[in-house]
């Protein structure tokens, strides 16, 4: 085993919780800070909790800016980009559209294949440590298509994802029934089916990560704000809090979609967005999929978690803010009986909307690994939308890297300084 050292991670989500799990399993000593309490929902907690082998395309793919300028201006679109004047966001923007080419989901698509692929199976040895105590289901992934026009751009996705290995098969509206099997009625022209995705119940799995890593003797500092760094010969010494300063052998910034701020008084570039999604849970549906979903068209996730029902999605990048847009939660409940029928608006009545923020990079990709400029700080941190499927990978290439071990998947296209 590699020499212990003493490491603090900067953010107590999915991404900073399982980096210190793997960390504090590999013997070393950790120290968590978290400016929110443990009570706090976490952006893991309110997602609709996939697994997801199938999602080997970047969030940066062609046809994104094309789609992203035609929605700009319908707050109710599915991948909304709130017009304003932030360089900043400009600056990203211009990125984005720079990585929406076919030769960067050439690239990409088999490193987020390994990624994903492996960070299912330490998901499946996760659960079988803990009992299945957050209701890890291998049920696999629908894709439900109204139009044909939907089923053949999916069919497309079908033939890249079996070329990579991950399985994927066209079905008929009859053959999505039937794989379904649940009885729930479906408007559809058809859908693509993946049987290797999973999905989780993620407010089962958070507390029990939660205390897992208190169990590995990891030094959890709820309520504590990252305010700065103190840094020495090129590397940094320690970090600054609400609580005082905290000096370590090496950081890990697992800080969501703050990262990017959080790093420029090191003055160190993270371009990142903040995508903020929303969703609704049914306590108590009428009916409701055995397999989760996602309505190709409308890009909404729907996902059985135990005997409760929750519809999710939408891209809002309106920057860091804390509003609830009601024209974006209508969008969703207004799209469920399209593909539902059985289902309508009284359905969510009363029922609270949620949301969290997503932290974006310009090309899609996560940012893994150590900064150049100060080797022991290292990114864990962009992972938009695959947040949850990727969170174990990351802790245990975070626990790699800081042991001096290979790292299990190539990491070239995920370093932290691909955009300074």
């Amino acid at each position: 085993m590699a020499e212990s050292k003493h490491l603090v991670v900067c953010g107590g989500g999915i991404l900073g919780l399982y980096c210190a799990h793997y960390l504090a399993r590999d013997g070393h000593r950790v120290t968590l800070i978290e400016r929110h309490g443990p009570e706090h929902t976490t952006c893991a907690e309110g997602s609709a909790g996939y697994i997801s082998p199938s999602h080997v395309v970047p969030l940066a793919a062609p046809g994104m800016v094309w789609m992203g300028l035609k929605w700009m201006f319908n707050p109710r679109s599915p991948f909304y980009l709130k017009p304003r004047l932030d360089l900043d966001f400009i600056r990203w923007g211009v990125r984005f559209a720079r990585s929406c080419n076919a030769a960067h989901v050439a690239r990409s698509a088999p490193v987020l294949r390994d990624l994903c692929l492996a960070s299912r199976e330490l998901f499946v040895e996760f659960s079988a440590e803990d009992a299945g105590g957050f209701e890890l289901e291998r049920a696999g992934l629908l894709m439900l298509c109204q139009t044909e026009e939907a089923l053949g751009h999916e069919a497309e996705l079908v033939r890249l994802a079996n070329e990579l290995g991950v399985e994927a098969k066209v079905l008929d509206p009859r053959q999505t029934a039937e794989v379904d099997g649940s009885g729930v009625q479906m408007r559809v022209a058809g859908s693509v089916f993946f049987p290797i995705d999973a999905h989780l119940t993620p407010t089962l799995l958070m507390p029990r990560l939660r205390a897992r890593v208190a169990e590995a003797g990891v030094d959890v500092k709820w309520n504590t704000e990252l305010r700065g760094w103190r840094t020495f010969g090129g590397r940094v010494a320690a970090v600054q809090t609400s609580a005082g300063e905290i000096a370590a052998d090496g950081f890990v910034l697992a800080g969501g979609s703050w990262s990017g701020e959080l790093v420029k008084s090191l003055g160190l570039t993270l371009p990142m967005q903040a995508g903020k999604g929303y969703s609704l849970m049914l306590p108590a549906p009428r009916r409701s999929p055995r397999i989760p979903a996602i309505f190709v068209e409308k890009r909404i996730a729907v996902t059985p978690m135990g005997r409760t029902l929750r519809f999710g999605g939408t891209m809002e990048l309106s920057g860091i803010n804390d509003t609830i847009r009601p024209e974006r939660v209508r969008q969703i409940v207004e799209s469920v009986p399209e593909y539902y029928p059985e289902f309508g608006p009284d359905d969510f009545a009363g029922v609270q909307p949620w949301f969290g923020l997503r932290p974006v990079s310009p090309d899609g990709m996560p940012y893994i690994g150590p900064f150049a400029k100060f080797p022991n700080l290292y990114a864990a941190c962009g992972h938009a939308m695959l947040g949850v499927t990727l969170a174990p990978i990351t802790g245990r290439l975070v626990a790699e890297l800081v042991g001096g071990r290979r790292p299990s998947v190539a990491l070239d296209l995920l370093h932290p300084d691909r955009f300074a």
